[in-house]
C-alpha cells in the first residue's frame, strides 16, 4: 500500500509538470537501470529517491538556430522528450513544434539564405562526434542525407550567393579536415575543394560573390591563422601570418565586409585580450575596433547590409552585448539586457532584428529578438522549469584566493539560504573541462537541488590555463606546468578553511573532461583533504590519452599537453597521470563514462576504476553504451543524477 501510494504520488508531481516519466522500478522500489546503463560497485538506488529530486531533473531550455529566409520565423534547439531536437517558432511565445525526432540530439540547423522550402541540419550517433549533414524538405517531410555517413563533418557555412554550404570532412583519410562545397540541393555533385594536413581547419564565411572563402586554420587556442581559398581552383592563400615578438597570434572569428573590401575579426594581436579589428584587404594591417573594452570579445555577426554589427564582451564572466555602427565606428544605444551569458547571435536578413540565446542563474536559456530600430527586446521562448521558481535560486558570488606562487585565482561560489541551512555548510568544487574553458555564471540546473535541499555549496573555480584572463594566464599550465593548475586546488582547500560558513572537513571534487583529471590528480594529490571525487569522462594517463583519442584532434591535443612521442615529455606526463598515482586514492571515487567517446576514450575510465578498485577503496562506475563525452539523453543524465544524489549523500553528508 505505501509503495502504490507513492507511485500515484509521483505520476500526479509529473502530469502536475507536463513532463517525463517515472523510471521502472523492481517490485522492491528500486529503479532499473535502462538497457544502455552499465553498473558496477552502485548499490541500489530507490525510487523514493526520484520523488525528492524529480522536479530537478525536469528543466528545458530553448537556443537559436536559424532564421527563416524572408519570414519573422525561426529555428530553435529544445527537448520534448529524451534529446534536444530541431523546433519551429513563428512568432514570440508561440507554439515550439517539433520538426525533427531522433534518439540523438541536433547539433546545428540552418536554412539557406534564400529558399525556405528546406533547411540543413547535423547530428551524430550514439554520441560518437561523427556528425552526418541532412536535408529536411518542408513540403514532404522528407530527410536526405548529404554526407558519406562514415566520417566526421562540420555543419558548415552558407554562401550569400548561391545557397552553398561550405563544411569540413575527415572523409578523404579519416584524421585530416578537409574542406568541401555542396549544393543541398544536389548532394551528388559534392566536391572537394582543398585537401589540408591538420584537424583545426574550418570555414568561417565566403565573399559577397561567392569567389573567395575565408578558412581558420586553429593550432592551438594562442595560435591560429586565416587563409582565402579560391572557391573554384582551391588555391589558398594565408592571409595572417605574423608572429608579433615573441608571441603567436590567435585569431577567433571571422567575416568578410559586406562590400568585399576587408574582413572583420576576433584576434589577441598586440593584446592579453581578444579585440575586434577590421582588416583591409589590401594593407592586411588591422585597426582595433574595441581598444577601450579591456575584456575578450568572443562572438560576433555582421547585418546583411553591412551598416551593423553585433558583438559580445565576456566582463569578468558576464555577456556584454554592443552593436557597432560600421560607418562611423561608434557603439549605439541599445536597451540593458537581463545580467546572463549570450551565444547564437544572428541577424535576420532584414539587417533589423537581431536574434540570440540569454541564460542567468536565475533563467534557464531561452531565444530573444532584439530589433535594432525600436530598441525592443522580445523573449520568443519561455522553457519551463519544473514547476520551480528559479528567481528564488541562488546568484553566484565571485570569490578570489591567492596560490603557491601568489598569483591569484577566482572562482565562483553559490551558497545555500543560511536560513534554512545554518552552520558550516558541505563544499562540492566542481572544475571545468577545457582546459581552456571557463566556468561562467550561467543557469546550474539541476544542481541547484544540492544549494536548495541539501544545503550544500558548490565552487566552480578558473584555475590557471582558464580563459577570459588573458593570454598570458592561459598559458600558466602548458606542458610542464601541468600540476600547478593542482595546486591551485590546493590553495582552494587552504581558502575553504578559512571560512567561517564552509565546512573544510566535508568537500567533494568534481569535474568532466579535463575537469575528469583535475578531479583525479585532486584525488590523488590531496586525498586526506576530501571526503569523495566524481570523475565524468576525465583523463586518467595522458599518455594513452593522447595514443587513443581521435586521430583528428590528437594533433591540436599535443599542443596542450605535450607530445607523447618525445621521451622526455612521455615520462613526464606518465609521472604526473592520476593512473601512476592512484594508489593515493583512500575517498570512494565515482567515475562516470560515455562508451562512444572519441575525446576521452572508454579505456580512460576503465583502467581507473581497475587500478582503484584492487585497493579495495569504494569504486562507483556508471557506463553508457549510447553515449559519448557526457549523457546527452534524457533517461541517461536522470539515472547518473540519481546516482550522484546517493553517492553524495552517503560519502559526503553523512
Amino acid at each position: 500500500m505505501i509503495l502504490r501510494q507513492q507511485l500515484i504520488g509521483l505520476i500526479a508531481i509529473f502530469a502536475l509538470v507536463g513532463l517525463g516519466s517515472f523510471p521502472e522500478q523492481t517490485s522492491a522500489g528500486e529503479i532499473i537501470p535502462n538497457e544502455n546503463l552499465v553498473l558496477d560497485g552502485i548499490p541500489p538506488l530507490s525510487t523514493n529517491l526520484v520523488s525528492r529530486v524529480g522536479r530537478y531533473t525536469e528543466f528545458r531550455s530553448a537556443s537559436f538556430l536559424s532564421w527563416h529566409p524572408t519570414q519573422q520565423e525561426l529555428l530553435i534547439s529544445t527537448r520534448f522528450a529524451d534529446t534536444n531536437q530541431v523546433h519551429q517558432v513563428k512568432f514570440p511565445g508561440g507554439d515550439r513544434k517539433q520538426v525533427t525526432f531522433f534518439p540523438d540530439r541536433i547539433q546545428s540547423a540552418a536554412y539557406p539564405p534564400h529558399n525556405s522550402s528546406y533547411f540543413v541540419f547535423s547530428k551524430d550517433t550514439g554520441g560518437n562526434e561523427f556528425s552526418q549533414n541532412y536535408r529536411y524538405d518542408w513540403a514532404s517531410g522528407e530527410i536526405t542525407l548529404l554526407t558519406d555517413g562514415i566520417s566526421r563533418n562540420s555543419g558548415g557555412v552558407w554562401s550569400h550567393k548561391d545557397d552553398l554550404i561550405a563544411y569540413t570532412s575527415t572523409r578523404r583519410n579519416g584524421k585530416d579536415t578537409d574542406i568541401d562545397i555542396v549544393n543541398p540541393l544536389d548532394p551528388k555533385r559534392d566536391r572537394l575543394l582543398v585537401a589540408v594536413a591538420g584537424g583545426g581547419w574550418s570555414p568561417l564565411d565566403w565573399s559577397g560573390d561567392s569567389k573567395t572563402l575565408l578558412v581558420q586554420e586553429y593550432v592551438s587556442i594562442n595560435e591560429s591563422y586565416l587563409w582565402l581559398v579560391d572557391t573554384t581552383t582551391g588555391a589558398k592563400n594565408l592571409f595572417t601570418n605574423e608572429i608579433v615578438g615573441s608571441d603567436k597570434v590567435a585569431y577567433s572569428d571571422a567575416q568578410f565586409s559586406r562590400n568585399n573590401k576587408g574582413i572583420y575579426a576576433t584576434t589577441d594581436r598586440n593584446s592579453e585580450f581578444e579585440r575586434l579589428v577590421y582588416i583591409p584587404l589590401s594593407t592586411k594591417i588591422p585597426e582595433v575596433l574595441t581598444a577601450d573594452i579591456p575584456w575578450n570579445v568572443e562572438s560576433f555577426d555582421l547585418a546583411d547590409d553591412g551598416k551593423s554589427l553585433a558583438f559580445v564582451t565576456n566582463e569578468a564572466g558576464v555577456s556584454v552585448l554592443h552593436i557597432l555602427d560600421t560607418a562611423t565606428r561608434k557603439e549605439l544605444v541599445i536597451p540593458k539586457l537581463p545580467l546572463g551569458l549570450i551565444s547564437g547571435l544572428k541577424w535576420q536578413n532584414n539587417s533589423k532584428d537581431l536574434a540570440f540565446t540569454l541564460v542567468s542563474a536565475q533563467a534557464t536559456a531561452d531565444v530573444y529578438v532584439l530589433n535594432l530600430p525600436t530598441a525592443k527586446l522580445e523573449r520568443w521562448t519561455e522553457s519551463e522549469t519544473g514547476g520551480l521558481n528559479p528567481s528564488t535560486f541562488a546568484t553566484a558570488q565571485l570569490i578570489d584566493w591567492p596560490s603557491f606562487d601568489n598569483k591569484i585565482i577566482s572562482g565562483f561560489l553559490y551558497r545555500p539560504d543560511p536560513q534554512k541551512f545554518p552552520g558550516k555548510r558541505p563544499v562540492i568544487i566542481d572544475i571545468h573541462g577545457g582546459p581552456e574553458g571557463q566556468y561562467r555564471p550561467g543557469f546550474i540546473g539541476r544542481n541547484n537541488y544540492y544549494l536548495n535541499e541539501l544545503g550544500v555549496a558548490r565552487i566552480y573555480p578558473n584555475v590557471r590555463g582558464s580563459s577570459g584572463y588573458g593570454k598570458t594566464f592561459l598559458k600558466l599550465d602548458n606542458a610542464q606546468l601541468r600540476e600547478d593548475s593542482v595546486k591551485d586546488i590546493g590553495a582552494l582547500l587552504d581558502w575553504i578553511k578559512t571560512q567561517p560558513s564552509l565546512d573544510s572537513e566535508r568537500i567533494m571534487v568534481t569535474g568532466g573532461s579535463y575537469g575528469g583529471y583535475m578531479t583525479l590528480a585532486v584525488a590523488t594529490t590531496y586525498s586526506d583533504r576530501i571526503r569523495c571525487a566524481l570523475d565524468v569522462v576525465g583523463i586518467s594517463n595522458f599518455v594513452t590519452f593522447l595514443e587513443r583519442t581521435e586521430s583528428y584532434r590528437r594533433d591540436l591535443r599535443r599542443v596542450e599537453y605535450g607530445d607523447e612521442r618525445d621521451q622526455e615529455m612521455r615520462d613526464f606526463l606518465t609521472k604526473i597521470s592520476p593512473l601512476t598515482n592512484a594508489g593515493s586514492i583512500t575517498k570512494p571515487l565515482f567515475v562516470v563514462q560515455g562508451k562512444n567517446d572519441p575525446r576521452v576514450p572508454l579505456n580512460e575510465a576503465e583502467q581507473m576504476v581497475a587500478t582503484v578498485k584492487k585497493s579495495g577503496n569504494p569504486v562507483w562506475y556508471l557506463m553508457a553504451k549510447d553515449e559519448g563525452h557526457g549523457f546527452a539523453k534524457k533517461k541517461n543524465a536522470d539515472f547518473q543524477f540519481y546516482a550522484t544524489v546517493a553517492f553524495i549523500q552517503q560519502y559526503l553528508l553523512n
